[in-house]
């Protein structure tokens, strides 16, 4: 008896052994196909100025990474931050991101149930028929009637079980990546739309000037015309840019209809009527000094480059299972309870009743499924492994162009300043000289278009200016806390923004 209980201990020790192996590859993290640092010199070179626009004393970032600063730190319009509030609360696709993570995680906490044993209370009732030199009861056919527990486990000698419990994992926690991807996706989402909807506003300001100079010095020209002192061709130039100044307005009014619906698509509700007043176009001052780091802090700053990495694991992971399901599995059943001929007999002396099956099954034949989920499992992985790759590669593009934009805008910006004055000046003398008689009206019309096109220029530039930085922060992982300081919470927490404080989920990662 000592001896037999030395053996069953002996077979429990190495069972767990077994079990806790696996036959997946030794993962090794793929070298980042992108140069050891940003690009430097030339555009790159040149820094923000230390003033923003209007004179005003840019942010400063004192130094702190994106993902150290919070958005509404970033952001200091008190209308846009309310604007990303409300989207985070309500957009339809960060739900659907959300409950793509609760998905997962059922998905996962699935898998990982097949490592235990299946115990289940059963109740039977067989009716039963034998040939009559077979009968052995008086009864035939016949009910036997069972109640017991049975039980049955699958030991995972080779690592198959535990491989999908990895593989299912990885893949929770890509969605969970993917998850906050969209969030910080969002965020930038928001503040662009909002300042795309800004711009339009001052486009459609200046056609509406535009338009009004044009009527009047329309009316003076047809006036001038009707009393016999100008000309037709003065009349038709003026019209012309009457007329041109009229289908401006127009598509600017629909410029500015759709940026508003594409807003409100974005925060998942019509525009509140209660939102705080906001800054105007060229009063936003973002932080602009934000330090790109080195390329190799991407791979722990954006999501979407560790979710690209938990895709690449889970293929890893895949290719262990595959391999163990060339190998036999080993299954144990068993079943206790109490067996009779009658429900009345159940539960009586003499009654119980058990059964032990362990079961090896071995594939012999499978008509090559099993070599072609192997082959189909690797090719997975160097699929998974050039998409992370590219995820690496589009990172860098992103951080590298918004650095080589942010350090010119505002030059450009400086030189289209002084052409949109030089512009304004030039319409002005070329009024006083058309209504001094010096010049004809096409010098007039040739200032009013030039000077547009300047001010169209330059409210361009500036939103290009600021999303450019809004694009910049979130390439560098920055939108994902609230305010700076904040411990940020695992990619699988949801958060209540209509809470006054966010409860924080336990991430799945430790309970694997």
């Amino acid at each position: 008896m000592h001896k037999l209980s030395v053996i069953a201990v002996a077979t429990a020790v190495a069972t767990t052994v077994l079990a806790g192996c696996t036959m997946e590859p030794w993962y090794h993290r793929p070298e980042a196909p992108v140069s050891q640092t940003f690009p430097q010199g030339g555009v790159y070179a040149t820094q923000p100025g230390a003033t923003g626009q209007n004179g005003q004393a840019a942010q400063s970032a004192n130094g702190a990474p994106a993902t150290d600063i919070g958005w509404r730190e970033f952001f200091i319009d008190p209308r846009l931050q309310q604007l990303v509030a409300i989207a985070l609360k309500n957009n339809r696709d960060l739900r659907v991101s959300v409950l793509n993570v609760d998905a997962a995680r059922a998905q996962y906490q699935i898998t990982r149930a097949e490592l235990f044993p299946a115990i289940n209370g059963v109740a039977t009732d067989t009716r039963t028929r034998v040939p009559r030199k077979f009968q052995t009861t008086v009864d035939n056919p016949y009910s036997v009637y069972n109640v017991g527990v049975q039980a049955s486990w699958e030991i995972d000698f080779w690592g198959r079980i535990r491989s999908l419990k990895d593989q299912a994992l990885a893949q929770y926690l890509s969605t969970a990546y993917a998850r906050k991807s969209a969030e910080i996706t969002l965020v930038s989402e928001v503040a662009d739309q909002y300042l795309t909807m800004l711009s339009d506003d001052d486009l459609l300001k200046i056609t509406q000037q535009t338009l009004k100079t044009a009527q009047d010095s329309y009316n003076i020209t047809k006036a001038q015309f009707e009393t016999g002192t100008g000309t037709e061709l003065d009349l038709r130039q003026a019209q012309t840019v009457v007329e041109d100044a009229q289908a401006n307005l127009q598509a600017q009014m629909r410029a500015r209809a759709q940026a508003e619906n594409a807003l409100v698509l974005l925060i998942g509700e019509p525009l509140p009527a209660d939102l705080p007043q906001g800054l105007p176009l060229d009063g936003q001052a973002l932080l602009n000094d934000i330090p790109a780091g080195l390329p190799s802090d991407m791979l722990t700053r954006r999501p979407d480059i560790m979710q690209a990495e938990e895709s690449l694991l889970a293929a890893n992971a895949n290719i262990g299972a595959a391999r163990a399901a060339f190998f036999p599995k080993i299954s144990l059943t068993a079943a206790f309870g109490t067996e009779s001929l009658s429900l009345g007999g159940l539960f009586k002396a003499g009654t119980a009743a058990w059964s032990f099956v362990p079961q090896i099954t071995l594939p012999i034949f499978e008509g090559g499924s099993n070599i072609a989920n192997l082959q189909l499992a690797n090719v997975e992985k160097r699929i998974e492994i050039a998409n992370y790759e590219k995820s690496i590669q589009s990172a860098f593009r992103e951080v590298a162009d918004g650095l080589a934009a942010r350090g010119t805008y505002d030059e450009q910006i400086a030189a289209l300043e002084r052409s949109t004055f030089a512009n304004q000046r030039s319409l002005s003398l070329s009024e006083l000289r058309y209504k001094n008689g010096v010049d004809s009206y096409l010098p007039v019309l040739t200032a009013q278009t030039s000077l547009y096109n300047a001010q169209k220029a330059l409210i361009t530039a500036r939103l290009a200016r600021l999303t450019n930085l809004v694009d910049l922060y979130r390439a560098l992982g920055g939108g994902w806390i609230e305010h700076a300081g904040e411990t940020p919470r695992p990619a699988d927490a949801p958060v209540d923004y209509g809470a006054a404080s966010a409860p924080v989920a336990a991430s799945a990662a430790t309970a694997g």
